[in-house]
């Protein structure tokens, strides 16, 4: 075989494979989509089902409540499930949550409607991750699972508005027609598109439970919750903190997330970048570097341009570190890495839970909203803690 034939059959495996990678974040935006657009049509929600703002507000709890308690429980109940045929039938459970969210009758059939939803989302980006990471060439794998985390960012950005636009224009039920026959096509296209083969499973629940014995792991998990709890309890709070910090009207806050989503883009993928090059010293700096832009939007957030300038950098920081987060765990749990991913979602979405109780109590508290994001950079240092200690660890 000459050098232009194995130079063309490199390109072609190549472009293959970024195809399948693009197809995982084709589906990744579609799920998360489904996660972020109920909080712009809350209002359309309530009014149709005559029910309170907080209550609808429920139906955001309700899929994190999904993803919580369905990623390491549907997990282990299809672990003997061949990876390619339940990742399509996963989408298409997700599909058909959206479209019984579409004709739910009333309140809680469409609290129903959004916890299905959720309950399979987490072993499905699980799955993705693993599946972005198998594809990738050998120390580029952090870098394929920021690929795939685009889909993530693209909903915040993209997904989110253009859903509450179609809700503002065609009614709430609308939205969640679009989401389905998006999810469909992305189903579609990875059915078609995304090879899976190779994927490393003990083959029973017992098998995958053991892997939580690991040290490693128990440490890579509770440095992605800690390591993003006070980030995330700055960007729960991030309104008011502009608003009532910064001085900035209300009508502004909506392109100031769009600030932080840009931001936070451009970090994910970043991120996977220097991941791939020193996984655990990339993000142990990027996790002190993220505590040191929290602790100085707490020095300078009550200035204006300062502030714009610190959610973006804040934003990107946020997102930088989770890449090499998931590749951690990965790394961890190498005999059950679909396992492994899926707690770490369900230890995410718990610490953003946690994270905005203990932001409330602290705006309630003697300190205030103005100090948040000091006490978000202070827990910010201690996951970079833990990752030190995780590094030496493994070094041993």
């Amino acid at each position: 075989m000459d050098t232009h034939t194995v130079s063309a059959a490199k390109d072609q495996r190549q472009s293959s494979g970024l195809l399948s990678i693009l197809t995982l974040t084709l589906c990744a935006f579609s799920v998360t989509t489904a996660e972020f657009v109920i909080a712009g049509i809350l209002p359309q929600v309530a009014a149709g089902l005559s029910v309170s703002i907080p209550a609808a507000g429920h139906l955001v709890t309700a899929y994190a409540i999904g993803m919580i308690v369905g990623g390491p429980l549907v997990t282990l109940l299809t672990v003997a499930v061949p990876r390619k045929p339940l990742m399509v039938a996963l989408l298409l459970v997700f599909v058909a949550g959206n479209v019984f969210a579409a004709v739910a009758p009333g309140y809680v059939a469409l609290l129903a409607a959004r916890v299905l939803s959720g309950s399979v989302v987490g072993t499905f980006f699980a799955l993705a991750v693993v599946v972005a990471a198998s594809l990738a060439a050998p120390g580029k794998q952090a870098s394929a699972i920021a690929k795939v985390a685009f889909g993530f960012n693209l909903a915040m950005i993209l997904g989110a508005p253009l859903g509450t636009l179609i809700g503002q224009e065609f009614g709430w039920r609308s939205t969640f027609i679009a989401i389905a026959i998006f999810a469909t096509i992305a189903a579609a296209f990875l059915a078609k598109l995304v090879p899976v083969r190779g994927i490393p499973t003990t083959g029973s629940i017992v098998g995958e439970l053991r892997v939580l014995k690991d040290r490693d792991l128990q440490l890579a998990l509770a440095t992605t919750a800690v390591g993003n709890a006070g980030v995330l309890m700055f960007f729960v709070y991030l309104a008011p903190l502009l608003t009532n910090v910064s001085g900035f009207v209300p009508d502004r806050v909506p392109v100031l997330l769009l600030l932080y989503g840009v931001g936070a883009t451009l970090g994910n993928l970043a991120g996977g970048w220097l991941s791939d090059r020193a996984l655990m010293p990339s993000m142990i700096g990027l996790l002190l570097s993220l505590a040191i832009a929290l602790a100085l939007f707490c020095l300078v957030g009550a200035t204006q341009p300062a502030a714009l300038v610190m959610v973006f950098v804040i934003g990107a920081l946020a997102f930088s570190v989770i890449p090499g987060m998931q590749t951690k765990v990965l790394i961890a749990a190498q005999q059950a890495p679909t396992f492994g991913i899926a707690f770490n979602a369900s230890g995410f979405q718990i610490a953003a839970a946690l994270a905005a109780w203990a932001g409330g109590a602290i705006i309630d508290g003697s300190l205030g909203l103005v100090f948040l994001p000091l006490i978000g950079a202070a827990v910010t240092v201690a996951g970079a803690i833990l990752a030190l200690i995780l590094l030496e660890q493994s070094k041993s």
